[in-house]
């Protein structure tokens, strides 16, 4: 592929300019150059077939529609339209395209994912073929993979190498492009468009809530650029670590999608440092660093997927390929759905199905426990990220969750844990993060918001909180995981030493490398399934141990990678060591009947144990619980938690209940909600607001 300008003997042609992930008129060079060698015909082509496993979830799809509704406004304002095509090969209809066009141009931006390299190289190989000039541009990176190399001309291994080499290039990333002034349109009257569809209508009512939060849009993401440069910018380096508020840039969706150019990210900011600098601002200078290595790390997310295009399915480090990975779809479906007993893990998980977006910080967490904790294969965790992220982004994803498992050379290392418990009073202080995503533990005081577990009962009752009933307890101890973790890795190291000793002895062609290891394949039903299949719970004493309920919040992608300075590191290995106090209940090593929890290899289990709500609650306690279950079965119904205090309508929300049940299963869930109210003590002052509301609003 050539990054280089259109040559001469294209003028007065008509060009083909294809969109891709480049939705934008500003600093567009495949646009410029089919604006300078004439009529243009601006394609979009949507073919999410080709995607295999990585087909975009339904928050990327409503972001893409959205977008090229805005691009497809913007071009007609300056002289023509995007032609959009429904597509399984999108190389065969830009054949079509440019014979039914007569254009001998065909003008596109490079992609970096190992699917768009493959599909971009045979689009020119065949096109050529047919006598069309085909010409690629940069208009994603500061700088191409290609031109970041060692002294050796190889690549780099590692981000802190990348990264200064590209602050040390002998030139500068180019200026960012004009939009043009007008464009002329080619003949596309024999190449209508074709109507996309990217949302059903059980998709539609949920969508809408996105819209409150997010314009997509590149005319959206000048705005939000604008705001971020000349607001929170100045104190990034203060704030970056507060998940329970607006610190963030939130450009990554507009980046993937290309609304904004990373040249244009990186030129503004420079500027804005080059002025904080003059004034002897030292914090703006640090903040600016802080970011634009943050973009750095997008950088080289592209840099890795183009040197090792199986990055997104394969450890880089030859060893992990041994690693005994625990394949536990159970695990998986208590993660994804908010309901693992750590709070701070739920709300991330929470806040993701509710608004598509996770906080930086708050991607680590969750991401290091599903692979450090549970020991879950990251692969499940990156294609999870891909299916409900608004901004899904395969290369940043697979570089984030590399680097949580330790499978890059400068990841982080294995053996490692982070404890949610400390992680919470790290990133969230005020448990105000908490308190936003999770509802039932609201009313818990800051000292126990991240470990419930600890609290006195009398604080549990107090705040309406009955452990393993309206909150689970903590699936697995943090103690537990570590002790298993080093199990685990004992094990892989012992496998990769009896791969040696085979190699060695003639028997073992060669340990080669992670590509020949056989890849372990994704859940049957990677999306949320809603039931009451019991999962793993811990328990104190048999008289503690509580019927387990499951929290029935559905769990609906720049990457989980974050940068970390010295003091930090310094922290969290303090922090590590600092496990003088219990951070949830011991396990049992009994079983206990009544309470059907069984226990298996050091993970309590439960079995068999159906909700019910036909038992008799003769006291007041016993009629909230009967009201706090009963509400959490309509939520998990109506897919909307108490967090949204009520602000969309219902007729919205039961949108969700394609996914989540049928509407006769919604139907018997507002029946017996209303019973429980009817019956739950309202002179509370902490159901009675909650009671009547709910009477009004049931249909």
């Amino acid at each position: 592929m050539s990054s280089g300008g259109v040559g001469g003997g294209v003028g007065g042609c008509t060009s083909i300019v294809w969109f891709r992930r480049d939705l934008r008129v500003e600093d567009n060079p495949a646009l410029s150059a089919g604006v300078r060698a004439g009529s243009v015909v601006a394609v979009f082509i949507w073919a999410p077939e080709e995607e295999g496993h990585f087909y975009p979830g339904r928050v990327s799809r409503w972001w893409l529609k959205q977008s090229l509704a805005q691009l497809d406004s913007s071009l007609r304002s300056l002289g023509t339209c995007l032609i959009t095509k429904r597509s399984t090969d999108s190389v065969s209809s830009l054949i079509e395209i440019v014979k039914s066009t007569g254009a001998s141009n065909l003008f596109f931006n490079h992609l970096y994912d190992p699917l768009s390299l493959v599909r971009d190289h045979r689009a020119k190989e065949l096109l050529t073929a047919q006598g069309i000039a085909v010409r690629s541009f940069n208009a994603d990176l500061l700088y191409e993979p290609w031109e970041v190399n060692d002294a050796q001309g190889c690549p780099f291994s590692t981000f802190a190498a990348f990264w200064n080499r590209c602050l040390s290039m002998p030139y500068d990333p180019a200026a960012p492009l004009l939009p043009p002034n007008r464009i002329i349109s080619g003949d596309v009257s024999r190449c209508p468009s074709d109507t996309l569809v990217f949302e059903d209508e059980s998709e539609k009512g949920s969508n809408a809530l996105l819209a409150r939060a997010w314009s997509p849009g590149w005319s959206s993401a000048d705005r939000a650029l604008t705001a971020f440069i000349n607001g929170p910018l100045l104190e990034y380096s203060v704030n970056r670590k507060k998940a329970d508020s607006a610190t963030t840039s939130f450009l990554s969706p507009h980046l993937h999608f290309g609304e904004v150019s990373v040249r244009k990210v990186f030129h503004l900011v420079r500027i804005k440092q080059v002025v904080w600098a003059n004034e002897g601002n030292t914090a703006g200078e640090e903040s600016v660093n802080l970011f634009l290595k943050s973009i750095g790390l997008r950088e080289y997310s592209r840099y890795l997927s183009f040197n090792h295009p199986d990055s997104h399915e394969r450890p880089l480090l030859a060893h992990l390929k041994f690693f005994p990975w625990v394949v536990d779809e159970g695990y998986f479906k208590v993660w994804r759905q908010g309901r693992t007993g750590y709070p701070l893990v739920d709300a991330g998980m929470r806040e993701l199905w509710a608004t598509g977006w996770l906080h930086d910080r708050i991607r680590v967490v969750v991401s290091s426990f599903f692979v450090k904790v549970l020991q879950l294969p990251w692969r499940w965790g990156m294609k999870y990220f891909w299916d409900t992220l608004l901004d899904a982004d395969l290369e940043s994803d697979a570089l984030g969750w590399q680097y949580i498992s330790g499978t890059l050379p400068d990841g982080r290392e294995f053996d490692r844990i982070d404890n949610p418990q400390f992680e919470g009073y790290k990133f969230d202080p005020n448990g105000e993060y908490v308190r936003r995503w999770l509802p039932e533990l609201a009313r818990l005081p800051t000292e126990w918001i991240h470990h419930p577990w600890n609290a006195p009962e009398s604080v549990l009752q107090a705040a309406g909180v009955e452990l393993g009933s309206n909150y689970p307890l903590p699936i697995i101890e943090i103690d537990a995981a570590k002790v298993r973790l080093q199990e685990a890795l004992s094990e892989m190291w012992q496998q990769e030493a009896a791969s040696r000793a085979a190699i060695e002895n003639g028997t073992e062609e060669g340990l080669g490398d992670s590509s020949e290891s056989p890849l372990i394949d994704f859940p049957q039903e990677i999306q949320m399934e809603v039931d009451h299949e019991p999962v793993r719970i811990n328990a104190t004493t048999a008289a503690a141990a509580r019927r387990y309920e499951d929290q029935m919040v559905p769990s609906m992608t720049i990457s989980s990678l974050r940068v970390e300075d010295e003091e930090e590191r310094s922290s969290n290995a303090r922090t590590s060591s600092e496990d003088s106090r219990p951070e949830v209940p011991s396990n049992m090593n009994t079983t206990d009947p009544h309470n059907e929890v069984t226990y298996h290899e050091g993970l309590p289990t439960v079995r068999n144990n159906p909700l019910q709500f036909n038992e008799s609650f003769r006291t007041v306690r016993g009629r909230r619980n009967r009201f706090c279950r009963q509400l959490n079965l309509f939520t998990e119904a109506c897919a909307v938690t108490p967090a949204d205090e009520l602000e969309a309508p219902f007729t919205d929300r039961m949108s969700y209940d394609n996914r989540l049940g049928t509407g006769e299963r919604c139907a018997a869930q507002c029946d017996g909600l209303r019973q429980a109210i009817r019956s739950c003590p309202c002179k509370l002052s902490f159901f009675s607001y909650w009671a009547n509301m709910l009477l009004l609003l049931l249909p």
